[in-house]
């Protein structure tokens, strides 16, 4: 386990984001180390290690809310996060009946963020022709509203990842971020959408 100030770990323990945001850059090292002696020969080919911390780190800010670490220590919890992180991408890379190789997706390229219900084409849409939004169907124009509830750094992390394409580690660099703070705050930011969205992130169309 990396030695990390007690208070730090403390602020952890007690739910604090940004201790989170300190704690996981500052065990990012050895939990890299712990993610490559987990990772087989073939799935190496498949992802890599940094991938794996990366979403094991966004999990945790997820959840951190939801967790009881005052037993535990916080290491312990994202280690076993990068466990259950590397036996996902194993069962889609490996499991039965799995798709054709064209259609893999590396867990950390463009479009692996949270896609549920197409609703990332539908951000693209209402991102690049808000003006046209009247005319389109409801729930494109109830997207637009929605998005007008998100401060504006949200809304420009948004436009850049979904809309210019551009990578994270490029977006964290123009708005002032850590990469892993960068793709926390757009996985929050979807999250915020769809339960904006309610029932209709459900109708949205398949990505």
């Amino acid at each position: 386990m990396p030695e990390i100030d007690e208070e730090l770990t403390r602020r952890v323990k007690q739910g604090d984001d940004d201790a989170l945001l300190q704690y996981a850059k500052a065990c990012k090292p050895q939990l890299l180390a712990f993610v490559e002696r987990n990772l087989s020969d073939a799935m190496r080919r498949k992802v890599e290690a940094v991938d794996i911390v990366q979403d094991a780190s966004i999990s945790a800010f997820n959840s951190i809310g939801e967790v009881d670490l005052s037993e535990r220590e916080p290491f312990s919890w994202l280690c076993h996060l990068a466990e259950r992180k590397i036996i996902d991408a194993h069962r889609k890379y490996f499991g039965a009946q799995k798709r054709s190789a064209s259609r893999e997706v590396g867990l950390g390229s463009p479009g692996s963020e949270s896609r549920p219900g197409g609703i990332i084409d539908m951000l693209i849409t209402s991102m690049t022709s808000p003006s046209k939004a009247f005319s389109r169907n409801q729930r494109e124009f109830k997207l637009l509203q929605a998005l007008e509830t998100l401060p504006e750094e949200q809304r420009d992390a948004i436009r850049l990842r979904y809309v210019e394409g551009l990578p994270t580690k490029e977006i964290a660099a123009q708005i002032g971020k850590s990469d892993v703070a960068t793709r926390v705050m757009l996985s929050r930011s979807l999250s915020k959408l769809q339960e904006v969205l309610g029932d209709d992130s459900q109708m949205m169309p398949n990505a």
